[in-house]
C-alpha cells in the first residue's frame, strides 16, 4: 500500500483543530466549541508524534498502513465530534467505524502526549552522551501508548461480575478509612445468615460505548441475580442519551421486573436531561428519589432509603436537611443513595449503615486490575472504589458499569456486583 503525503497528517490535524472549533461554534455555540478546541489540541500534538514514532520503528512494507491508521483515526475523531453539534445515538455502523474509533485516537493522543514530552529529555541527554543502546531503548518506551491503551479499550469495553460482601460494624473512624470487603469471582458458598441483596446500578452512561442493547442485557444479568432491592445511583446518560427520546427507556426496560423494590437518584448529567430521565424511570415504575425517604421491606428486614439529589453547592446543608427531616426509623437498616462520594465527609456521623455512590468510575486509572486497591483518587477527597469508613457512617462505592467518552479505564474495571450487605449486629 503506497504511504499517504507525508503533509497529509499535520494538515488534516489543523484542518480539523481550525475546522471543528468553527463549525460548533456556528450551529451549536462557542461552549461545546471551545471544548472541542482543548480536547483536540490536548490530543493531536501527541498523535502527530506517535505516528512518526511508529512508521519509524515498523518494516517499510508496514509504514504505510500506519500512517493510513493514523490519518483514519484523525478523521474519524473530527467527524464524530462534528456529529455532536447535533447529538443523538447513532448506528451500530457510526459507532464501530466513526465514534469508537474516533475516541480511542483522541485517548491515544492524550496519552502519548505527555509521555513523549517526559522521554524528550532522556533521550536527548542519551544521543548527546552516544549511549545508542539506552537511546535505542527509550525509543522504543515511546511505543507504550499503544499498548496502553490497547489494554484500556479492552478493560473498558469488560465488566468485573462479582459477588461483594460487605459486613457492618459500629467501630469509629476518626478519618477516612479504606475497609476490607469480600469479593468473589465465582458464586461463594451461602452465607450464615440472610444478608441483605442489593444490586447498585451506578453510572452506566447509555451513550456510543454502552448503546441501548448491551445496557438492556448488562442491567438483566444483575437481576438475574434476583436482589432484594436494584439501587440506581445516577448517571444513566451521556451527551447522546440525552438527545435521543426513548432510547433511555428502552434500554431500562429490565427494570421493569423490579417493581416495587427499584429505587433511584439523579445524577450529575441527568441533570442535562431530567424530563428524559424522569420519563423513562416512570415507564418502568422506578421510584425516583429526590431528596426523599421511602420504606422498603425486603426478606432480610425493613430498609430505610434516602435519596439525596445531586448538587455542586451547599451539599453539606442540604444532608444535614435531608437527615433531619427523616430521622432514623426503628429496626430499619438506614441506607443512603448519593451520586457523589465526596458527599460522604459531609453527612452527619452515625447517619447512615451504608451509603451507596459511584461517579468516579472507580478511580479510573490504576492497579485495581492486579488486585491492589490504588488509583490516582486514592489520596484525593473523593473516596475511588470500594468499602469506606468515617466515624460510625460507611460507604460503598460501585466502579461503574459504564463510563462517559473516552476508553481510559486503565487498570479498573467496571464492575457487575451483587452486594451481600450484613448489618451490624
Amino acid at each position: 500500500m503506497p504511504s499517504p503525503p507525508i503533509w497529509l497528517l499535520p494538515a488534516l490535524a489543523v484542518l480539523v483543530a481550525v475546522g471543528l472549533p468553527l463549525y460548533s461554534w456556528r450551529y451549536r455555540g462557542r461552549t461545546y466549541a471551545i471544548f472541542a478546541l482543548v480536547l483536540v489540541l490536548f490530543s493531536f500534538p501527541g498523535s502527530l508524534f506517535l505516528a512518526s514514532e511508529a512508521a519509524a520503528w515498523a518494516p517499510p512494507s508496514w509504514r504505510g498502513p500506519i500512517r493510513w491508521l493514523f490519518v483514519y483515526g484523525m478523521l474519524a475523531t473530527g467527524i464524530h465530534f462534528a456529529s455532536l453539534v447535533r447529538a443523538r445515538l447513532r448506528s451500530a455502523g457510526f459507532r464501530l467505524g466513526v465514534s469508537i474509533p474516533g475516541m480511542t485516537f483522541l485517548a491515544l493522543g492524550a496519552v502519548a502526549g505527555p509521555w513523549l514530552l517526559t522521554l524528550l529529555p532522556l533521550r536527548a541527554l542519551a544521543g548527546g552522551l552516544g549511549l545508542d543502546t539506552l537511546g535505542t531503548g527509550l525509543a522504543l518506551l515511546a511505543l507504550l501508548p499503544l499498548l496502553v491503551v490497547a489494554a484500556s479499550v479492552s478493560t473498558s469495553l469488560g465488566l468485573r461480575r462479582e459477588v461483594v460482601r460487605i459486613t457492618l460494624d459500629r467501630e469509629v473512624h476518626r478519618e477516612r478509612a479504606r475497609l476490607p470487603v469480600e469479593r468473589h469471582r465465582k458464586a461463594p458458598a451461602p452465607p450464615p445468615g440472610r444478608p441483605l441483596r442489593l444490586v447498585q446500578i451506578a453510572d452506566p452512561h447509555l451513550g456510543p460505548w454502552a448503546p441501548v442493547s448491551r445496557l438492556k442485557r448488562r442491567i438483566a444479568e444483575l437481576l438475574a441475580h434476583d436482589p432484594d432491592l436494584v439501587l440506581v445511583t445516577g448517571d444513566l446518560l451521556t451527551m447522546e442519551g440525552n438527545a435521543t427520546p426513548g432510547a433511555l427507556a428502552e434500554a431500562l426496560a429490565p427494570l421493569r421486573q423490579a417493581e416495587g423494590r427499584c429505587f433511584a437518584i439523579f445524577g450529575n448529567h441527568d441533570h442535562e436531561a431530567p424530563e428524559e430521565v424522569r420519563s423513562a424511570l416512570s415507564t418502568h415504575r422506578v421510584r425516583l428519589l429526590v431528596d426523599e425517604e421511602v420504606l422498603a421491606q425486603t426478606p432480610a428486614g425493613p430498609v430505610q432509603i434516602l435519596g439525596a439529589d445531586w448538587q455542586r453547592q451547599g451539599r453539606a446543608e442540604q444532608l444535614e436537611r435531608l437527615a433531619a427531616r427523616f430521622p432514623r426509623r426503628e429496626d430499619h437498616l438506614r441506607l443512603w443513595l448519593l451520586h457523589d462520594p465526596a458527599g460522604f465527609a459531609d453527612l452527619p456521623d452515625g447517619e447512615a449503615d451504608l451509603v451507596l455512590s459511584g461517579h468516579t468510575h472507580g478511580g479510573q486509572v490504576g492497579l485495581v486490575s492486579l488486585g491492589h486497591d490504588w488509583t490516582v483518587l486514592s489520596r484525593s477527597r473523593w473516596p475511588d472504589h470500594g468499602l469506606f469508613g468515617l466515624g460510625t457512617n460507611r460507604l460503598y462505592v460501585h466502579r461503574g458499569t459504564g463510563f462517559y467518552g473516552f476508553p481510559l479505564r486503565i487498570g479498573v474495571p467496571g464492575e457487575s456486583s451483587l452486594l451481600e450487605v450484613e448489618p451490624a449486629s
